[in-house]
């Protein structure tokens, strides 16, 4: 079997999609998840991009011991100076750097001349070569570049150090045998190409990265960058999680495989949608809601008579938790730590202790506590323990031609507040009555609800996308079977972020 390495950008390119921004604390809780996960490399950031984007990195940089990090850089002195000085204390630090090459972005973007660009691949990979031992290079639009021309850049790149050269399809133009094409070519004619790794770098804008990728693999490639959920600009990058699979279901076609944790995928996939607030559609491959359900009678009787008659994976194989096990409001601690044990999550005793408080109290309002409710508990233990302000109360009062008014408590560490507020609707007052009482202008960018589970007493993830004074955007989640209170608990969520970013 090929050993293929997983290159993870999700804290890098994918974070560049509009709405998936993530603070501090998120990336290295994400970037912890990466590594059970079993990533060999996670590009932790663009440190030259801002002062903020360093800081993660470094601190990404610092918290992970078993995978790679990597910084992006361009070929750029500075650039190149940046991303050594966040990932120089890692355990694996690797520089990753990148220069345009196809002809309209030379003549648009650099307005360099082939043997300029030739020449700077040379010198700027020989700098990073000279801080650091693993250095990739990427060939930034490499897909539309001229072949003979490419092979060049990447020949000049391994002369100077490079021990990984990326191929990306940065805007997700090429089909899946062009891709397998270049590949078979530059191995033909790229000198040194024997003793690196080649990686493909593939965007979805025509719906075809996890294709181009493994095409890729099959014509010789032996990384692949991905992220969790296919995020990134535009339509996103190649899914990591559909590549994965793809190899470990079909693995009798590819002859490949990968160091993933495979029960880590599904994990991994809804901390990022909880962190980020984007919902996975019910659609997804491998992790959607409906990737392993059934409603045809006669898809039903299939599986029951055996599961492989329309299911080609185990959803256990992915980590997709199974609600065998119920839980309720007599059940102790104890029963809470098996059950929490037995999907693979590992908390502290304070954690525990802060999901067992909320545990519960939704085992009062619930009938039974089921494996999903106790995945969304765990998901959410930050957002109602950390920040200033906490939900103490609320009333609302809300009808058809009636005023509609909320009133809110909040506490805020030893002090009390608390308003009252009339709006268009129950939300609205709730929202007036906590920007009023915490003296911020907030505007609400946007709100959705999902139920966490089905039936009469479902649980409801409330997300809410807020814009500060900064005109920045904040994710906000929250969690209850009142979608009132779940609602509040989200905008809550979101201006601690905000006040935490502030300071």
């Amino acid at each position: 079997m090929k050993r293929i390495k997983i290159f993870d950008t999700t804290l890098r390119d994918g974070e560049q999609s509009p709405g998936c921004s993530m603070n501090l604390k998120e990336k290295i809780e994400m970037a912890r998840q990466l590594e059970k996960l079993g990533v060999d490399i996670i590009e932790a950031g663009f440190a030259i991009a801002s002062p903020m984007d360093h800081k993660s990195v470094k601190a990404i940089a610092e918290a992970v011991e078993q995978c790679t990090v990597a910084s992006l850089a361009r070929c750029v002195k500075g650039d190149i100076d940046a991303a050594w000085d966040a990932v120089k204390e890692a355990k694996h630090p690797r520089i990753h750097v990148f220069l345009a090459t196809s002809d309209i972005h030379m003549e648009y973007k650099l307005q360099m001349t082939r043997e300029q660009v030739l020449s700077r691949i040379t010198e700027m990979v020989g700098y990073a070569k000279s801080l650091c031992t693993d250095i990739e290079f990427s060939a930034e639009d490499a897909s539309r570049s001229e072949w003979e021309f490419l092979a060049r850049c990447y020949s000049n790149a391994i002369a100077a150090g490079a021990t990984t050269i990326n191929v990306p399809d940065t805007v997700g133009y090429a089909t899946p045998q062009e891709m397998a094409d270049l590949i078979t070519y530059l191995k033909e004619h790229v000198e040194g190409i024997d003793g690196v790794d080649i990686s493909v770098h593939c965007h979805n804008d025509l719906g075809m990265a996890v294709a181009n990728s493994l095409a890729s693999i099959g014509a010789g490639a032996t990384q692949i960058e991905c992220t969790v959920n296919g995020i990134g600009e535009r339509a996103g990058n190649a899914s990591l999680e559909e590549v994965v699979m793809a190899l470990h279901t079909r693995r009798d076609f590819y002859q490949a495989e990968t160091g993933i944790n495979t029960r880590q995928i599904y994990r991994s996939s809804k901390l990022l949608s909880n962190i980020t607030g984007v919902a996975i559609p019910p659609s997804k491959a491998i992790v959607g809601a409906n990737a392993f359900a059934h409603e045809s009678g006669i898809h039903q009787h299939g599986v029951i008579a055996n599961a492989q008659t329309y299911e080609i994976m185990n959803s256990a194989d992915v980590g997709i938790p199974q609600n065998t096990m119920v839980l309720g409001k007599h059940s102790g601690k104890h029963a809470l730590r098996e059950k929490l044990v037995s999907m693979g999550y590992e908390l502290t005793d304070e954690e525990l202790e802060q999901v067992f408080v909320r545990f519960k109290a939704f085992a009062d309002k619930k009938k039974n506590i089921t494996g999903s409710d106790v995945e969304a508990l765990v998901l959410h233990r930050h957002n109602q323990f950390i920040g200033q302000c906490q939900l103490a109360s609320h009333v609302v009062n809300a009808g058809h031609g009636v005023p509609n008014t909320s009133y809110i408590r909040l506490q805020r560490g030893d002090e009390i507040l608390e308003d009252v507020a009339i709006g268009t609707g129950p939300l609205d007052a709730s929202f007036k009555a906590i920007n009023r009482m915490l003296g911020m202008d907030i505007k609400l960018e946007s709100f959705s609800l999902n139920a966490v589970t089905d039936g009469e007493d479902a649980v409801g993830e409330a997300i809410v996308k807020l814009i500060g004074s900064d005109g920045r955007s904040y994710t906000g989640t929250g969690l209850s079977t009142d979608i009132i209170e779940s609602s509040i608990r989200a905008y809550v969520n979101g201006i601690n972020k905000m006040t935490d970013s502030a300071e």
